[in-house]
């Protein structure tokens, strides 16, 4: 039986993204466990993995413990488990995990794979910030047998930067979008009005719906900046997520003046209903990987308005949205107003989203996950670059 290893920061990262990746490889037969921080918080990640385990570290990558304490029991978590692939997700935890198992002969188990969700060193980035972590990835280059990016501008980097050689660089379109879940027939029509019903809106007042964690790279305040100068009185917009923004969110919605048309879901599990009662969705995020929120609409044929960096616009050329200039509430608003008076070339977009995601299908990618593990456990039949 193969055995692998799924690595990340945090555990939120393993419920929002890697879940079906565990589900899986288990089915084909691996022993699949995860290695994170604060597993109790999501309880609904140990039924997943054969084993969960935890390890305390932190996401700042300048704080002491990360290389401390952490390397030492990471090293002897691999060892104990007897791992032939360890597949890192989330830099800081990519970092330790690489910097503990750096000596390892990389001719032999376990062969250590590092997916990039998007760089954190990237074009619209902190000059400083930025010099930190692509200096922590030149570093842990060398200790890493292959690197997967999923956009073309972090594919661009990593050969610029030569964080690995072009041979152990691949390219995998994301960690896929389940288009079983995510299409118009999953949602029936009563769904949308129960929707429409909570937020107090009418059956055919516009809805714009912003699906994303509260940090400072998603730019909230963007989107509420746009729909405050928004000419419309009967639309609406909402978001579902959680983060530490909530509250200044809130704040600045009724500053504004439009607390009364803005609404704060929280963390909903009802994503796809959602998305099919919006006019569009919004992601005015200035660092992604390659966004699930965009893949997600697009697969439910709702198009999206999104700033034009790394990943989003991957995704929205051709033709299935609006890319818009980062930080530009202006630029965000008047995208917002188009969709509002072409409702037949809003539609087209949507349509053409849908056709665009067979690319990014959840079986798809998973398929070429499999495809990387095969070449990294030296399989002659699977040695091709995944596509």
């Amino acid at each position: 039986m193969q055995r692998l290893l799924m690595v990340t920061t945090i555990s939120r990262f393993l419920r929002d993204f890697l879940l079906p990746h565990a589900q899986y490889f288990r089915a084909q037969g691996w022993h699949v466990d995860a290695l994170t921080h604060e597993t109790a918080v999501y309880p609904e990640c140990a039924d997943c993995f054969t084993a969960l385990s935890e390890i305390t570290w932190s996401r700042n990558p300048l704080d002491p413990r990360n290389l401390l304490r952490a390397p030492g029991l990471v090293r002897e978590f691999v060892e104990r488990g007897g791992y032939d692939v360890v597949h890192v997700h989330t830099p800081v935890a990519a970092f330790v995990t690489r910097y503990a198992l750096r000596d390892r002969l990389q001719s032999v188990a376990p062969r250590v794979i590092y997916t990039a969700h998007g760089f954190h060193f990237h074009p619209d980035g902190d000059p400083v910030r930025n010099r930190l972590f692509l200096q922590l990835e030149r570093m842990a280059g060398p200790w890493t047998d292959y690197l997967v990016v999923m956009n073309s501008t972090d594919y661009a980097a990593a050969l610029q930067h030569r964080l690995v050689t072009e041979d152990q660089l691949y390219y995998i379109p994301g960690i896929g979008v389940d288009l079983t879940r995510y299409t118009p027939s999953t949602v029936s029509e009563a769904e949308v009005a129960r929707v429409r019903e909570e937020l107090g809106m009418s059956d055919d007042a516009p809805l714009f719906v912003m699906v994303a964690e509260f940090n400072p790279d998603k730019r909230h305040q963007d989107a509420l900046q746009a729909f405050a100068r928004l000419g419309c009185p009967e639309a609406h917009i909402a978001f579902a997520g959680e983060g530490k923004l909530v509250q200044p969110m809130r704040q600045l919605a009724r500053t504004l003046g439009v607390a009364s048309r803005v609404h704060f879901l929280g963390f909903r599990t009802d994503i796809p209903a959602l998305m099919k009662s919006a006019t569009a969705t919004i992601l005015p995020s200035v660092r992604e990987g390659l966004p699930r929120a965009v893949m997600e609409s697009l697969g439910m044929g709702v198009p999206v308005i999104g700033a034009d960096g790394r990943g989003i616009h991957d995704l929205l050329k051709p033709e299935c949205g609006i890319l818009v200039p980062p930080r530009n509430a202006a630029h965000l608003s008047q995208a917002m107003t188009w969709m509002l008076e072409h409702p037949q070339e809003r539609r087209l977009l949507g349509q053409n989203g849908r056709k665009r995601m067979v690319r990014y299908a959840l079986h798809t990618v998973l398929a070429q996950h499999e495809a990387l593990y095969a070449r990294a456990l030296g399989r002659p039949d699977t040695q091709r670059r995944a596509a």
